[in-house]
């Protein structure tokens, strides 16, 4: 979720599906002038979904930021006949790790 989305995602306030896991972490002293910032700006919002909300972008941009990495598999032709190489970089795997741990996550949530 880039940060204009983000922003209509605040205005509109809806949310996804909570996990009962807790995350506590430390936060550098700008980056807290930051989320105060935010808080002040966003005053309906709690810090606690800035934070959520902030986290799920910045997972976002990293998961669409994993450079592309052709393994020597042939998935498909693109449209001009050329042959398009499966991804074997980082992507594939943290998306695998990702659908492993939301199923995980999610089966302890029930």
């Amino acid at each position: 979720m880039k940060v204009q989305k983000l922003m209509k995602h605040w205005q509109e306030e809806f949310g996804a599906e909570l996990t009962d896991q807790k995350y506590s972490l430390p936060l550098s002293v700008g980056d807290a002038a930051r989320i105060e910032a935010l808080s002040e700006m966003f005053p309906s919002m709690t810090k606690e979904q800035l934070l959520r909300d902030v986290i799920s972008a910045a997972l976002d941009d990293l998961a669409s930021g994993f450079p592309y990495v052709a393994g020597e598999k042939v998935i498909a032709k693109d449209e001009d006949g050329f042959p398009m190489y499966e991804d074997v970089g980082l992507t594939p795997k943290f998306l695998r790790l990702s659908r492993k741990h939301l199923q995980e996550l999610s089966e302890g949530h029930h």
